[in-house]
């Protein structure tokens, strides 16, 4: 009876010595050390910034138009006797030359006899006047009396003087009329189009071709009204203006001017178109530096507009969607700053107040941003982090003085 109790209490004993050992050893732990939880300080990029002077451009685009374009048209009838080499389409010529010449026999005929016209008008006219003489003088002889003017042949003179002008202006049309037989070029430019060959007959108005002027060219440059805030159209003076293409898979650029404006508000796209010239566009004066601006080519614009000052220029990312910019104090915190925006583009924001003399711009990103909230740039000194054998001296305190403290 009694062993039956020893074996059915040793489980019990053994429990409950473990149980006594377990507490014994749980009292003896030592509670872990309490750290306090450090937050960590975000890292900003930021930079500094300043007010300067700011000519505003506008970017626009257009295409590249002759300033003048003709189709050329004879003004009499004939036969194309001869045609200039330089004739054909993409051919250069000079003011004053010789493009076509038709048959002029028959005008020069017409010349002749409008000539012999003229001689008989002016041998009338010369028999008249001394016919007029000599009617005066027989007048005189028999009266004393002031002769009547039929008396003396003056209406017949006149007659006579009327003669003469006709067959001089007869002759001046039949020397314009064989003159237009040679189709002169109006000024210095390039072929088009050429509608016309040797041999064939062309009356008047007939299309011989089309020619451009290759002096000055000219960009027609759409401006919307946000546009026009920036470009003075009607200051009366030309504004300079950048444009740029690319070429055989090079940029180029080339100079011109705004000389004027249409003045007129398109009614389907809204915008008011303003005109640049560019002199010398085909590099036909002697200028061989860079690439001609051919006609038909579509170009980019910068135009140099007004002139705004003290604003200060930021990247276009840096604005808020609320207007606002995220500024960064010389305390290393954030600032919401409200400033008044002057102009915004793709590439830039111009701003003309709103930020502080100390602030810097932050231009990274900054998750959720509120006034006062603690950040730290990426020019700040970087704090040593303690060698290993500095720390293994600091773990040696800290076991000292938990020994002191049992």
């Amino acid at each position: 009876m009694s062993s039956s109790i020893r074996k059915a209490g040793l489980p019990i004993i053994i429990l409950v010595v473990a149980a006594v050992g377990f507490v014994v050893l749980g009292s003896m732990r030592q509670a872990p050390e309490k750290k306090p939880v450090e937050q960590p300080v975000l890292l900003v990029e930021a930079e500094a910034f300043t007010a300067t002077d700011v000519v505003f451009t506008v970017a626009t685009q257009g295409n590249v138009v002759p300033k003048n374009q003709t189709v050329l048209t004879p003004q009499v009838s004939g036969r194309i006797v001869a045609i200039s080499p330089v004739f054909v389409e993409g051919g250069f010529f000079e003011q004053g030359d010789v493009l076509l010449e038709l048959e002029s026999a028959d005008f020069e005929t017409d010349v002749k006899l409008a000539e012999a016209e003229l001689a008989r008008s002016q041998a009338a006219l010369e028999e008249e006047i001394a016919r007029g003489r000599v009617a005066e003088q027989e007048w005189r002889s028999v009266n004393n009396t002031v002769p009547p003017e039929l008396g003396l042949r003056k209406p017949q003179l006149s007659r006579e003087q009327a003669n003469v002008k006709a067959a001089q202006a007869q002759l001046e049309r039949a020397k314009r009329n064989l003159a237009r037989t040679k189709i002169t070029a109006p000024y210095a430019g390039m072929v088009v189009a050429r509608n016309a060959d040797i041999g064939q007959f062309v009356s008047a108005q007939t299309n011989l071709g089309e020619i451009y002027s290759t002096d000055v060219a000219e960009v027609r440059l759409p401006l919307t009204d946000s546009d026009l805030a920036f470009v003075n159209l009607d200051g009366g003076r030309t504004l300079p203006v950048e444009l740029s293409a690319v070429v055989a898979g090079k940029p180029s650029a080339w100079q011109g001017e705004v000389v004027r404006s249409e003045g007129v508000l398109d009614q389907r796209s809204r915008v008011v178109y303003a005109v640049v010239e560019v002199n010398d566009p085909y590099l036909r004066n002697g200028q061989r530096n860079g690439l001609p601006l051919r006609f038909g080519q579509f170009v980019n614009a910068a135009i140099s507009g007004k002139q705004a000052d003290n604003i200060i220029v930021l990247p276009r990312h840096t604005l808020r969607l609320d207007g606002s910019v995220l500024a960064v104090t010389p305390e290393r915190e954030i600032a919401i700053r409200n400033v008044e925006v002057v102009r915004a583009d793709e590439e830039f924001v111009y701003i003309s107040s709103g930020l502080q003399p100390t602030d810097k711009v932050a231009v990274s990103a900054v998750p959720n941003p509120y006034d006062g909230m603690p950040v730290r740039l990426s020019s700040d000194p970087v704090e040593p982090e303690p060698t290993k054998s500095e720390q293994d001296v600091e773990d040696s305190d800290d076991e000292i003085a938990k020994q002191g403290d049992a």
